[in-house]
């Protein structure tokens, strides 16, 4: 194990994917010469060279369109853009293309792309360059839909994604970025999508997340230990395809449910989640709660931002709440 930051660690499965597989290489503004927005991709152009690391036009359409046609050919393009907020500038290449290539050709070519993009907030970016998208990416047949919480996960998705034939919207939180953990050494370790990780078990209630919500749930779950209610974790890792069966497995053993996200909270992941296991489980559950971003744009104003987004308290006190058969909210 190595101790490295998540920024670190996206970084590292970069390099690794493009020393082990030719093929690989990468496209975003400013990310060759500046190292990116988020400085992901700072230094590799010096160990990759200027014809696998590439500086494109302010254009979202163009860049998506240039990986499509790429990945088509039999490259494996990395497309960084530099927030998802700007994914729906270039909607059209994602929706109508990308996503539906590959069966609209028959499943006679591929299209391996990984299109890497931050959300969240924390930085004062304001409505335009603080949301969480991942439930537009996830509605559409196609489309994979990765959202690592932690250095481990964020380097050893990143390599299955790199490697997997399938177009993929890769998130990253952009709080994430500093935070320190253990990463596995193994380059080989790649791990399959669209497979949950139980972070902790539980007998009173299931709480479910993803990115940064995970490490506020893991937090959560050692205040409720305190005050003696049992909280297993599952962090879902991979939003499309939906690891569903991982999740109803803790909530045939708890009863209980609560997920966490910073998404708003209408027609969101959480309610996907919830109408699955509604079909799954049926009375074995208790009234399942979302704990969820507000239904409003992200404000700029800090102490707004802060209220805008669910806290660790407020997954606590929701999940007491659901507990001793209280509301939800």
């Amino acid at each position: 194990m190595t101790r490295m930051t998540y920024r670190q660690a996206l970084r590292q499965a970069l390099l690794e994917e493009m020393m082990r597989d030719e093929r690989v290489f990468l496209m975003g503004q400013d990310i060759a010469v500046e190292g990116g927005m988020w400085e992901v991709t700072k230094g590799l152009l010096d160990l990759v060279g200027p014809d696998r690391i590439l500086d494109t036009p302010i254009s979202e359409t163009a860049i998506l369109g240039a990986a499509l046609g790429a990945a088509m050919a039999g490259l494996r393009p990395i497309v960084e853009i530099m927030y998802n907020d700007f994914l729906p500038a270039g909607m059209d290449q994602l929706v109508n293309q990308i996503a539906k290539s590959r069966y609209m050709f028959g499943g006679q070519i591929s299209v391996p792309m990984v299109i890497r993009a931050p959300c969240g907030y924390g930085f004062g970016l304001a409505a335009a360059h603080s949301q969480s998208l991942e439930a537009w990416f996830a509605h559409l047949p196609g489309l994979y839909v990765v959202m690592p919480a932690t250095p481990a996960s964020a380097k050893s998705l990143l390599k299955s994604s790199i490697r997997n034939g399938n177009p993929i919207v890769f998130i990253e939180h952009c709080l994430l970025y500093n935070e320190e953990g253990e990463v596995p050494e193994d380059q080989t370790f790649v791990p399959p999508l669209g497979k949950a990780s139980e972070l902790r078990s539980g007998r009173d209630l299931t709480l479910v997340a993803w990115s940064l919500m995970t490490s506020r749930c893991m937090e959560a779950a050692d205040t409720l230990d305190a005050q003696g209610v049992s909280a297993a974790v599952i962090d879902l890792q991979t939003i499309a395809p939906l690891d569903i069966q991982t999740i109803a497995k803790s909530v045939r053993q708890t009863g209980r449910l609560a997920i966490a996200q910073q998404a708003c909270e209408r027609f969101g992941v959480g309610a996907e989640i919830m109408a699955q296991l509604a079909e799954m489980v049926g009375g074995m559950l208790a009234p399942p709660i979302r704990i969820a971003g507000k239904n409003i744009p992200i404000p700029f104003a800090e102490v707004l931002e802060q209220h805008a987004i669910p806290s660790v308290k407020d997954i606590v006190d929701a999940s007491m709440r659901l507990v001793k058969g209280g509301a939800g909210k």
